[in-house]
Formats: C-alpha cells, structure tokens, sequence
C-alpha cells in the first residue's frame, strides 16, 4: 500500500531531524565555542571580575599621585600634560586592541592573564595602567632641556623615545615568557618586534615628547583634550552602549 499523506510526512521528519542534530551541533555549536584561543577565554573570565582586589594596588595609585602632586608643586605643567597624553595614548591603543578581539573573535593583538585585581580591558589590567599613568612624566623629566642637543648624533628625544620603546618591549618578552602576556597574530608576535616597537610604544613616547615641546599651553590642552575626548567617545560607545569591548 502507498504512505498516506500524514506517513509521507512523519517519515520525512524523522529523516530530516538526525541530519539537522548532525549540522547543528558538530558545524555551527564547537564552531562558536572553539573560536576564542585558550588564553583569550581565560582573560574573558577575569575580565572585570570582582573578587580580585589587592593592596598593592592602593601603594601604586599612591605612588602615580605622588608623581603628579610633585610636578603640580613645581608647576611643571608641560610635563603633566606630556604624561596624560601618553596615558591616554594607551588606553585609545587598549580600545583598538579589545576591539580587534571583538572582529574576530579569536584574540586581541595582546591580552593579558595572570593574578590582577581588576583587568579593564581584554590587554589591560588596572596595574598596567597606573604604570602608563606615570611613564609619560618619567619620560619628559629624562630629556634634555635643549631640545637640540644629540645623543650618538642622533636627535635627542626620537634616541630616548626607541631605546625606552625597546625596554618596554624587552619587558614584554619577559612577561610573554612567564605566560601571562599573549601574542596571538604573527605581525604581532616576537617574529615582528619592530612594529611592536614602533605602534606599541614609540608613537606614545613621539606624542608625549611633542606635547611636551608644544609652543603654546592651548596647542598641549588641545592635544590632550582631543586625545581624552577620543577614548571618552570610543569607550562609551564600544563599551556601555554596543557592549563590544
């Protein structure tokens, strides 16, 4: 006898419900789950997790307004500017790179993991930016007051700028040797030290220099205000409003 019309159907059901178990879980499900690295989704679990508080943390804090209360005595406002902007550098560099993360889904250019007590962004942790907090200010008190002047011939602040730029990526490889500092793409890897060099770092140390040459305290409000006012926009708009970051 032929199927009625209603066996017709039940049967072609039941062929048809294995064949969608099998697409659903084994293409689209560990697809999903297995896009993120290892260390990726470690991070993600600490990122702006309570729970991790530590003292130290209150010593650093400490110490950062230690440093500006100094320079703020001195009325050295070119140096605090100088060190704003080099904050402000790294956290408009934080949101790109939480943002690279978000594209692709399987890393950022550099993320971090290990003990904290609070990781802001997926490469940032609150240690870390206390630190970028003062390196500015560091940086500008380390430079000749003569802006000509050379050091093995070279233009005085462009020399300081690379070899502090590659101290901070010597400090890299140490913490991506200790494995909590991850490096995920092969042009942002220890294959390719020199663009970490020159965008992780240098473009920082050029703009804090060249906001603490700056002619006119306008042309340095601007400079900072700018900066602060780009990171203040992006992090909102990638953070609290589209949740990508």
């Amino acid at each position: 006898m032929r199927p009625t019309v209603s066996e017709a159907r039940a049967r072609t059901g039941r062929a048809a419900a294995p064949a969608l178990a099998r697409v659903g879980p084994c293409v689209i499900l560990p697809r999903v789950l297995s896009a993120a690295a290892p260390f990726t989704r470690e991070a993600q679990h600490l990122l702006r997790a309570p729970g991790h508080f530590n003292w130290s943390t209150v010593t650093l804090l400490a110490l950062v307004v230690y440093v500006y209360s100094v320079e703020v005595e001195r009325a050295n406002w070119s140096a605090i500017l100088a060190g704003a902007a080099f904050w402000l550098m790294d956290w408009l560099n934080e949101i790109v790179n939480a943002l690279v993360l978000h594209l692709n889904g399987h890393a950022a250019l550099w993320t971090v993991t290990g003990a904290s007590s609070f990781v802001i962004l997926i490469g940032l942790t609150i240690e870390i930016s206390l630190f970028f907090a003062i390196n500015g200010v560091v940086f500008v008190k380390l430079l000749p007051s003569d802006r000509r002047a050379r050091i093995l011939g070279l233009p005085n602040r462009w020399t300081i700028a690379l070899a502090l730029s590659l101290i901070s990526v010597g400090v890299e490889l140490l913490l991506h040797a200790l494995g909590v500092f991850h490096w995920y793409y092969w042009w942002w890897n220890v294959a390719s030290l020199p663009v970490i060099v020159v965008f992780g770092y240098l473009t920082f140390y050029v703009v804090a220099f060249s906001v603490y040459d700056a002619g006119r305290r306008s042309a340095q409000l601007a400079a900072v205000g700018s900066l602060a006012a780009l990171d203040l926009g992006a992090g909102l708009i990638f953070g609290p409003l589209l949740g990508w970051i």
